[in-house]
């Protein structure tokens, strides 16, 4: 059997930085390896590199109510190479590869492409994936598979990216017919764009005229959108990654001022704009988590 003769394949990359991330253009360098418990025929190694994005999700269900299924896919490139082709010496027949240890190094590049960063989300995922495949005589192809961590590179020096952002809201709150003055919340970040392990601070100012007390609690909240090709149909998923809960404002106070940190999750993905089936965008929900004193 294939399993009890071919032991211990790896596929070891050399990284590029400390993030063993890849993005457009880059070189992949690195080796193959695995043992052979005894003699084996291969006929060629070859590798394969892909960039797909796949979404698919489901609505309806039961007795009564019809399932259907969404989906779509993209392919943004698939190269292919080969690592050991047959030896020309034996005219055309497979090479012989001994028991033992064999390690092949293999080279291949990123197409140059503004090519979405790597993503798994509910319904949805853009992938990066090296194949390396042994072919045998009259058998299938063995396919071993890694997945390359893409990035995007971003332009983080663009002027957008640095803009401070704000927003403003206000409430009324009422016990029966007794009604307590405004709470009124502003609430601004120094820039737009951020990188995962980063924190951002949220400057809150209050004017709490009602008789609760206010608590500002922030959250980062990732949205998940998926679309059938045209965007026909989509599907929404929202997901809190991180909260922070800030100082009690007391009640009858005005011009209070607070500052809550909010650390992005390191392994957070990145924005996904680029993508026709899939966008990935980060939202900051502040909101206020009053407790109830009378009025």
């Amino acid at each position: 059997m294939f399993q009890d003769t071919v032991k211990n394949f790896k596929i070891n990359f050399n990284a590029l930085n400390q993030r063993n991330t890849f993005s457009s253009g880059d070189v992949i360098t690195g080796h193959i390896s695995f043992d052979l418990t005894k003699e084996m025929k291969i006929s060629s190694i070859t590798m394969t590199l892909t960039g797909k994005a796949n979404v698919h999700w489901s609505t309806g269900g039961g007795k009564k109510r019809r399932r259907r299924n969404y989906s779509a896919k993209l392919d943004f490139f698939d190269l292919k190479s080969v690592i050991v082709q047959q030896n020309s010496a034996t005219a055309g027949r497979p090479a012989k590869f001994k028991a033992g240890t064999h390690v092949y190094p293999f080279t291949c590049q990123f197409p140059q492409g503004n090519f979405p960063s790597s993503f798994h989300g509910v319904c949805g995922h853009i992938a990066y994936n090296l194949t390396v495949a042994l072919h045998r005589p009259w058998h299938m192809s063995k396919d071993f598979v890694t997945e390359c961590n893409f990035v995007n590179r971003i332009n983080t020096n663009q002027p957008e990216l640095h803009a401070p952002l704000s927003g403003s809201n206000s409430m009324t709150v009422c016990c029966l017919w007794c009604t307590s003055g405004p709470i009124e919340m502003t609430a601004s970040i120094e820039k737009k764009g951020f990188m995962p392990g980063e924190t951002v601070k949220i400057i809150c100012e209050f004017v709490n005229g009602s008789s609760r007390t206010a608590t500002p609690k922030v959250s980062l909240q990732q949205k998940q959108i998926f679309y059938t090709h045209n965007k026909n149909h989509r599907r929404m998923h929202v997901k809190k990654l991180t909260s922070s809960t800030g100082q009690l404002v007391s009640e009858r106070i005005s011009d209070r001022r607070t500052v809550i940190k909010l650390t992005i999750p390191s392994s957070a993905s990145l924005t996904i704009s680029n993508c026709s089936i899939i966008d990935v965008e980060y939202l900051i929900e502040v909101s206020n988590d009053d407790r109830y004193i009378g009025c």
